[in-house]
């Protein structure tokens, strides 16, 4: 895939520094990032990274995560207004909201990927601007670690409970506690590579109920159980 071959998309990302942008091949190596994305990475030259993977530029546990986004992607699935941690040049944490999608070629075939993120900011700016969502996100983000209900997010959308699951569906293809269910196995991703925390505390930390329903989702959406993914990472 050529990047050439997107544009004006790709001339139209350079205008929104606040916005990464990027472009993957069907072996998952950039062939084109924007503005936004060289600033987040302290990078001075697109050539730094064109040709390479996340393993240049983001630690082992954060590139496997993307790996699997980006063969999900390319099976002709597409991720959308995720909420997740995306880490800056200096290795501090920030919540993003980020989409990405599958690329075809003239023939059909999907040949690449493309993606972007972009700050969430504290009331939920940067989410699904427009739509009515945005507290609703910023809710997920600092209470995923206690249970959350459909009608309390629904209250925050000023939604009936119907409404707001039918809206969020179609926003994230994803159910709202589908979605929450992600971002909480992710957030146990940094608590098993990080912390000492016994799994059953992972879990508890995480917003799960117990470590069986950790064990269950954590396995389903990252193939391996929390304790492989540990050791795994411990090792490496």
């Amino acid at each position: 895939m050529q990047a050439g071959s997107l544009w004006p998309i790709t001339e139209l990302f350079e205008s929104l520094a606040d916005v990464q942008f990027w472009v993957k091949d069907h072996e998952n190596r950039y062939v084109h990032v924007n503005r936004g994305f060289l600033l987040n990475y302290a990078l001075s030259e697109p050539s730094q990274i064109i040709g390479q993977t996340d393993y240049r530029l983001s630690p082992t546990y954060l590139a496997d995560q993307f790996w699997l986004d980006d063969e999900h992607v390319l099976a002709g699935n597409r991720v959308v207004n995720r909420i997740e941690l995306v880490g800056n040049a200096d290795q501090t944490p920030c919540w993003n909201v980020t989409n990405k999608v599958p690329l075809r070629n003239d023939a059909g075939r999907i040949a690449g990927t493309a993606g972007t993120t972009r700050r969430l900011g504290p009331m939920g700016e940067g989410g699904p601007n427009s739509h009515g969502l945005e507290p609703v996100l910023a809710r997920i983000r600092d209470g995923y670690q206690r249970p959350l209900h459909n009608g309390e997010l629904a209250a925050r959308a000023g939604l009936s409970v119907r409404a707001f699951e039918r809206k969020f569906k179609t926003l994230f293809h994803l159910t709202p506690q589908q979605y929450l269910r992600k971002l909480r196995v992710r957030m146990a991703c940094r608590s098993l590579v990080f912390s000492e925390l016994p799994l059953a505390e992972v879990a508890v930390a995480c917003g799960f109920a117990d470590q069986s329903h950790f064990n269950h989702a954590f396995r389903s959406i990252m193939r391996r159980t929390p304790r492989d993914y540990r050791e795994h990472y411990r090792r490496g």
